[in-house]
């Protein structure tokens, strides 16, 4: 059971013990790792297009339709809760390969679905299995990679998960077009069985026996007590999840606001989703060469006041109607390009605060995140579908992790930028 120490006596240990890696990555590592993350973001981007056929097919509401969304996502928040302490007790790659596995053989299920239902509930099943591969992911850095290292290691794996969904809605389009929505499951399989080989001949163990934590269901229940005593790594933990929580609303909402309600055909939203994808990738970027000069901390209290107000300013718009679709759609590209600075910066910090039960730590931020994205996402329809309702959504969850990081953490307290981790 981890000791719980203060947050100056982690930064002295995580200065002087953790701060060096002790592995260089190259670029195959990172890009399998990033393929890893970059798993469930696929499974949901390459559907995207599909949601109205889908609504249509099944003969059911644009809501319903986006529930499958949501079902991944709490799915893989429940999935990342059991998995992460799996892959302290077992190592890292037994777990990724089964969870891969099965994500194969649901998705091939979700490609005979025959109700609205069905796959809804196969599309949980699905969030469960793949949510294996993003949390062996995160596990895997925090065993070799601490702090800024870390953030600078997770901002780089966002240009191999935001480039492979920025490609994701057109090729979805395009199968789709061809096959049907059916088909874009088929895809996701083939997609799943190639990854499965190349962590099979790629990932190594980085988790020792020796370093493997003994005990079932009342250790991973010890390990998840312990983290929701240390009050700031909480906190830090819900900034991925509301960060989410805008990004899904873009996403979920999307293809209602623009091509229903600004009449988009599926080949222009896929081509917006990628321009929109190029400002994800590019904030990611950015953050990788800016947390080399300055403190993960310092980045995430800067970014989320920034974050807010250019939530207002949609909200303006969606109100006002001001600009039109041209300044929807700047508007929108700013949100996104500042989506990836916090997330990566919190997470990095929040892992070295339990390094002794990393796979643990890394469910709870990741199971965080999708449940906080996976409940919210769908509000922006159940609030009408338009751009109003996704501009109110992004408002509230970018208000809510100012309040959070402001009210739970010391980073904007006298002297509250943590040396070290910190700041």
């Amino acid at each position: 059971m981890t000791v719980q120490s203060p947050p100056e006596q982690v930064a002295v240990r995580a200065a002087t013990t953790d701060a060096t890696p002790t592995f260089r990555p190259n670029a195959k590592y990172v890009l399998l790792l990033g393929m890893m993350c970059a798993l469930p973001a696929i499974s949901n981007d390459i559907y995207l297009p599909s949601l109205p056929e889908v609504a249509q097919d099944l003969h059911t509401s644009a809501t319903a339709a986006q529930l499958t969304m949501t079902a991944m996502m709490i799915g893989g928040a429940v999935g990342q809760l059991v998995i992460g302490p799996l892959s302290d007790r077992f190592g890292r790659r037994r777990p990724v390969l089964i969870g891969v596995a099965l994500h194969v053989l649901t998705s091939m299920l979700c490609a005979v679905a025959p109700t609205i239902e069905t796959l809804i509930a196969l599309r949980v099943m699905q969030g469960f299995f793949n949510a294996a591969a993003t949390v062996v992911a995160m596990a895997v850095i925090r065993d070799r990679f601490v702090g800024a290292d870390a953030s600078g290691l997770i901002s780089r794996l966002m240009l191999v998960i935001g480039i492979a969904p920025l490609f994701a809605p057109s090729v979805g389009g395009l199968i789709a077009g061809e096959w049907g929505w059916r088909s874009v499951f088929g895809a996701l399989g083939v997609f799943g069985v190639v990854l499965w080989f190349v962590v099979w001949r790629r990932l190594p163990e980085t988790l020792p026996a020796g370093r493997r934590r003994d005990g079932g269901l009342r250790t991973a229940a010890r390990g998840y007590a312990t983290l929701l005593r240390d009050r700031h790594f909480v906190a830090l933990a819900l900034m991925p999840g509301l960060g989410t929580a805008i990004l899904m609303s873009y996403v979920v909402g999307s293809p209602f606001v623009l091509m229903e309600g600004y009449g988009l055909t599926s080949h222009q939203f896929s081509l917006l989703f990628a321009v929109n994808g190029i400002g994800l990738v590019g904030g990611a970027q950015i953050n990788a060469v800016l947390v080399k000069r300055v403190s993960p901390i310092r980045i995430v209290r800067v970014v989320l006041p920034v974050s807010l107000a250019l939530t207002l300013g949609l909200l303006v718009l969606a109100i006002t109607g001001a600009g039109g679709l041209p300044a929807l759609l700047v508007m929108l590209w700013l949100i996104l390009a500042m989506v990836n600075f916090a997330p990566p910066n919190a997470s990095a910090i929040a892992l070295s605060r339990h390094g002794e039960i990393a796979g643990t730590a890394a469910a709870f931020i990741g199971a965080t995140g999708a449940a906080i994205g996976g409940i919210i996402s769908p509000l922006s329809g159940l609030l009408g579908g338009d751009a109003l309702a996704m501009a109110a959504v992004m408002v509230g969850a970018a208000t809510a992790a100012l309040l959070v990081l402001a009210l739970a953490t010391p980073a904007y307290r006298r002297g509250g930028a943590w040396s070290g981790v910190g700041g």
